[in-house]
């Protein structure tokens, strides 16, 4: 029986080689079969300071390990705990370096046992989790964990760990322990007796395997068909809503807090009102309505009463989980049968089997990230039913991966005479059947954009998220390159010309000469390309003139306008031939690559051959869509086009990206949605502005449509109640003297914090003042009083910004950008909401700029018409960060006096449910906050 001795350490760093020590050691003996044969704990002197962040992470105070043993009073006792066993760890890579460097140190030598790594282990076996941190993953498993970041409660929990994982691999089926064993030996871990053992168990002991399928090879989770009816018998409309909102079968006896809401009644109807009439219809709801439930339930009435789907589209993956989990299991429960709903994705999303398959066979030449991101999918092919690369947490490199098996590689591969029959065509099949297709904005774009249907056919569309339908359909009608983007694209390219995937056959010279030429012309274009991507670098680096301004990431921008054009971009003009030239040549060698792979086909029974050729196919059309951007991005003359370049400010010298958006995509949106299908409903928190739709409707090209359905919703929150908004009438000036503006705000954040006891989320319009107010809060803020992140400094995304936000008691958050808008942070993590600056688009912005060009061109107050009008959506939005349910309290402090002072400030505060107002110096300001609070 196989013994395992699990460690946990806490340490005063994350660098033993930097001196780092351990404060304290935990070892849970153990045998195969889950019986704890020994624990050993102890304190350790580490002969230095434990520094405050490990203090607040850990609990261990310098006086506790004042009278701890050293590491070499204790190593006699814990050097035994090891022998015969495998070494099991959470991240064992830390653990085990800092043991042998204390064993080290000691005199003793260091341990080469066998090693289980279950952060490593829990990726393959849990690959759909969403963290594989300690404390999550046993929170997720309910396993009981009192004590985190204390080194024996982790080890226990770590433990529990392995227990639970070694059984979930004695359940794989026998096909997936076969791949997993070729992969074995390129892993961290010593899991090959484990694969050994549970496969011998497999063969000869009973086999239930019912629930998975052999596809090209691989088990993967059998997919139910679905047989339910599509249309059905309904009673009429109005009798079911009152059935549903009011009745005693009705979302009452689903929800206990459920109270029923007239503006989600309102919505349901007027939903309703135009899928039937075939109206298009634009409907703000308010925070708190219910507006998902509320259009869910319409969309479904409508699809089983009329056979014909419904889709919704939304901007953000997380409101597609919340539909799909949470508020269509609701829903349908409303109706005689299940809700037939699909999430469906452009072809990059989905696995394709024969892909996979064709790279499980080339494990030999993997690296680590490629083997654990194999290890992780064949893991989740027997649990996934969508096969849907979002549901699984790729390592690193694994995206890098995915791109070599998605289904956008086997575009061609049926005709050349191997039916790729997985995830696409299984999600194309669901599609056809459904009630309701979720998809997203870029989706939807592309399908109204593409004359291929990128969408299954529809006639009614649910737009929700509808403020970001215009910049999402701006980028989807226009070209966005960069250089990395590009150089990936051209390592891709040159794998097909590598040698090794023909080292089995006996090809002719003439083969092996065009491999060497397209490889040849591959360096050749990523020269090129280098040059004129580090030449347009230096060049916009250089320039001193109007138009260069920062993106809200920091990025220098610098726009390409007609008639003011830079010097340079005559000569950037013709290094994008000679890339383009490249290119072409690139073509050539593929298209005779093509031609010789058909000429195996002929001769030889290889199914490398079709997938190699389908491959080739789909790099063929990357490239012809390389060369149709790059001369659209050159060409000069389209005057319906704004164009610009950006750059990384300290980035590497040829990191630049390529930007062409029309100016407007009202008349787009007219054509190719609205006139199209028979209702486009748009939907969202914000979209009116000073009780108007016309600026949404100007927007998004549906001025001309007459019948079109309008309502604004009020929230059901009791704003007067839960909210204070406070704007304070001292702060200096920032155009005439921005550093003592920053100094303020600083000043500001921190008085705030304190009364609030931190719980603040902070939003910039300017990427640079978020990091200069960062710097200035660093210098004068104690880590032991407030934890500050902020977005594009510390590092992660905006989920674990936010996530690391809510884990501190006092913590100050800095964002800018996305954080207006999606970030919910209920209850009492968050208190108050600190706007610096009203969200005008900075007027050096390209399309901004443009824009208003062009508007007072046309006789038009640009600013009227487009900025304010924008400024007041992105404000609403940042407004509804702060009251997120009916029992949430806060302030949203403004530091921009020109919302009381200037006089369009009565707009912005004209579009927000009536609140208390408050217009005084900062001191008193706080003052209000204090009792308030």
């Amino acid at each position: 029986m196989k013994r395992f001795a699990i460690v946990d350490l806490e340490t005063t760093g994350n660098a033993a080689s930097k001196g780092d020590r351990i404060i304290e050691i935990g070892v849970v003996v153990m045998e195969e079969n889950g019986t704890i044969v020994e624990e050993f704990s102890s304190l350790v002197y580490p002969e230095k300071e434990i520094p405050p962040f490990i203090r607040s992470l850990t609990g261990i105070e310098n006086d506790d390990v004042l009278d701890a043993p050293l590491f070499s009073e204790i190593v006699g006792d814990v050097y035994p705990l090891f022998q015969h066993a495998y070494i099991v760890a959470h991240n064992i890579e830390f653990d085990l370096g800092f043991l042998n460097d204390e064993l080290v140190r000691c005199g003793y030598q260091p341990l080469h046992n066998p090693i289980i790594d279950t952060v490593e282990f829990a990726r393959i076996l849990m690959p759909t989790s969403p963290t594989f941190k300690l404390g999550q993953l046993a929170e997720r498993l309910e396993m009981g964990h009192d004590r985190p970041h204390r080194a024996l409660s982790d080890a226990q929990v770590t433990a529990d760990l392995l227990l639970y994982l070694l059984k979930e691999l004695q359940r794989l089926p026998e096909r997936t322990i076969q791949h997993l064993l070729k992969i074995e030996g390129k892993l961290k871990s010593d899991f090959r007796e484990f694969f050994l053992k549970y496969l011998e168990e497999k063969r000869y002991g009973s086999n239930n395997e019912s629930d998975v399928m052999l596809k090209h090879g691989i088990a993967v989770r059998k997919q139910v068909p679905d047989r339910a009816p599509k249309t059905i018998q309904l009673p009429p409309f109005n009798t079911w809503k009152t059935q549903v909102f009011e009745g005693e079968n009705g979302l009452g006896s689903l929800l206990p807090d459920y109270e029923i809401r007239k503006g989600q009644q309102a919505m349901t109807a007027s939903v309703k009102q135009a899928l039937e009439e075939n109206n298009h219809a634009i409907l703000e709801a308010g925070a708190g309505t219910g507006k998902s439930v509320a259009y869910l339930l319409s969309a479904a009435f409508q699809a089983m009463e009329s056979g014909k789907r419904v889709v919704i589209s939304t901007h953000t993956t997380s409101l597609q989980k919340q539909l799909l989990e949470e508020e269509i299991p609701k829903v349908e429960r409303m109706f005689p049968r299940p809700i037939k709903a699909v999430l469906y994705k452009g072809k990059s999303h989905y696995i394709s089997l024969i892909h996979f398959h064709y790279e499980l066979e080339r494990s030999y030449q993997d690296n680590y990230d490629i083997a654990l991101t194999k290890a992780m999918i064949l893991v989740w092919l027997t649990i996934t039913r969508t096969g849907d690369v979002d549901e699984i947490q790729l390592p690193s490199n694994g995206r890098q991966f995915w791109h070599k098996v998605s289904s956008e590689q086997s575009s061609k591969t049926v005709r050349l005479g191997i039916t790729d029959d997985s995830f696409f065509q299984w999600a194309q099949e669901k599609a056809a059947q459904a009630d309701l297709v979720i998809t997203n904005h870029a989706l939807l774009c592309m399908d109204i954009m593409k004359e291929e249907s990128a969408l299954p056919d529809y006639e009614h569309v649910i737009i929700d998220e509808a403020h970001h339908l215009e910049a999402v359909a701006s980028r989807y009608f226009g070209v966005r390159m960069n250089y990395r983007e590009l150089q990936r694209h051209l390592t891709q390219f040159g794998e097909i010309f590598h040698k090794s995937l023909y080292k089995e056959w006996s090809l002719q010279e003439d083969f092996y000469m065009n491999l060497m030429r397209g490889q040849q012309s591959i360096d050749e274009a990523k020269e090129e390309l280098s040059h004129l991507s580090r030449y347009i670098y230096q060049s916009v680096k250089k320039q001193k003139r109007f138009g260069k301004g920062k993106s809200d990431v920091g990025r220098t921008q610098l726009l390409l306008k007609p008639g003011e054009m830079p010097a340079f971009i005559d000569t950037a003009k013709e290094m994008s031939h000679r890339f383009l030239a490249m290119i072409k040549k690139l073509i050539v060698h593929m298209g005779r690559m093509e031609e010789q792979l058909r000429m195996q086909l002929a001769v030889r029974e290889d199914y490398s051959i079709p997938i190699l050729l389908s491959r080739l196919n789909n790099q063929m059309d990357v490239c012809q869509q390389i060369r149709s951007q790059l001369i659209h991005y050159f060409d000069f003359t389209r005057e319906e086009e704004v164009k610009w370049v950006e750059i990384e400010g300290e980035g590497a010298v040829n990191a630049i990206y390529l930007f062409s958006e029309p100016y407007d995509v009202a008349h787009l949106l007219e054509q190719r949605l609205f006139s199209r299908k028979r209702s486009a409903i748009l939907t969202s928190a914000t979209l009116s502005t000073d009780g108007s739709f016309e600026y949404i409707r100007k927007s998004l090209g549906l001025k001309d449509f007459a019948n079109t359905i309008e309502a604004v919703i009020p929230s059901p929150y009791q704003f007067k109640e839960q909210v204070q908004l406070m704007v304070p009438n001292d702060f200096p000036n920032i155009k005439n003297d921005p550093d003592s503006f920053v100094e303020a705000l600083s000043e500001a954040i921190y008085s705030v914090a304190e009364v609030t006891k931190g719980r603040m989320l902070v939003l910039f319009t300017s990427y640079e003042m978020l990091r200069q107010t960062y710097t200035l809060l660093k210098e004068f803020i104690d880590p032991e009083e407030f934890m500050v992140f902020a977005q594009g400094v510390s590092s992660g995304s905006r989920d674990r910004l936010k996530k690391n936000f809510q884990a501190f008691d006092q913590a100050i958050l800095l964002g800018t950008s996305s954080f207006w808008e999606g970030v919910d942070i209920p209850g009492e993590d968050l208190s108050c909401l600190m706007m610096v600056r009203l969200p005008f688009q900075p007027p050096d912005q390209p399309i901004q700029s443009m824009r208003n060009e062009r508007l007072q061109k046309e006789g038009k107050n640009s600013f009227m018409e487009k900025s304010l009008p924008h400024a007041i959506i992105r404000f609403k939005q940042g407004f509804g960060r702060l009251i997120r349910s009916s029992s949430d309290r806060g302030v949203v402090f403004i530091c921009d006096q020109r919302l009381i002072e200037a006089r369009y400030g009565k707009y912005f505060l004209n579009s927000l449910p009536e609140v208390p107002v408050s217009y005084e110096s900062t001191r008193q300001l706080i003052n209000k906050i204090e009792k308030w609070l």
